[in-house]
């Protein structure tokens, strides 16, 4: 093994929306970073890269011929945890009369 005293570390990724005018170069952009998804029907492909890369690699992207736009996903800046908003009381609401309505 190389070096075990080095821990794997996950690195931080962030989705970018590239808009293309066509997907015959879909193959260029996969030196940019790891495609995750392409729709045909729009013509926008879903790239993932790392996140110390993101403002170099959309440079580099707006540059290119066929891309007409792109986007950065906005998706890890959300809250994701949504149990305190929703709040499990309103949604499961406990009685504590649950005897009375048994004996009826």
């Amino acid at each position: 093994m190389a070096d075990s005293s080095k821990a794997f570390e996950i690195q931080k990724r962030r989705g970018l929306i590239v808009w293309v005018y066509s997907l015959k170069q879909l193959k260029n952009l996969r030196r940019y970073g790891f495609v995750h998804y392409v729709s045909n029907k729009m013509k926008y492909v879903v790239l993932y890269i790392n996140e110390e890369n993101i403002q170099k690699t959309i440079d580099k992207l707006h540059r290119l011929h066929f891309v007409r736009d792109v986007d950065i996903s906005y998706r890890p800046d959300i809250d994701m945890s949504f149990g305190e908003k929703v709040g499990t009381e309103a949604a499961f609401p406990v009685s504590e009369n649950n005897e009375e309505k048994t004996t009826e």
